[in-house]
């Protein structure tokens, strides 16, 4: 084959390719589009705060120091194990 037909080859199928390519994309767009309609139509509540508020963190964890004494590492422990304690107690209360 020559070489001239072997770039027209190419050439096709790099613009075939990047067709597809660009009407999947657009067809992605439209169908997300239309399912974010139908469900924004049918559930009043998407988007919409809950009435009690957006909870705050129950203890603060501090950032990992390496220049810390193992003394302080006990009070870090505590302070993860807390934030987990109350991170698992209030998904129990509202998955039951």
């Amino acid at each position: 084959m020559e070489a001239s037909s072997l770039l027209n080859e190419g050439a096709t199928l790099m613009l075939f390719g990047m067709g597809f390519v660009f009407i999947f994309l657009t067809l992605l767009v439209f169908v997300t589009t239309i399912m974010s309609r139908v469900i924004t139509k049918y559930e009043k509540s998407v988007g919409v705060l809950p009435a009690g508020g957006v909870p705050s963190p129950t203890a603060v964890i501090p950032q990992h120091d390496p220049n810390t004494s193992p003394s302080t590492a006990p009070q870090a422990d505590k302070n993860l194990i807390s934030v987990l304690t109350a991170a698992v107690q209030e998904y129990r209360s509202r998955h039951k």
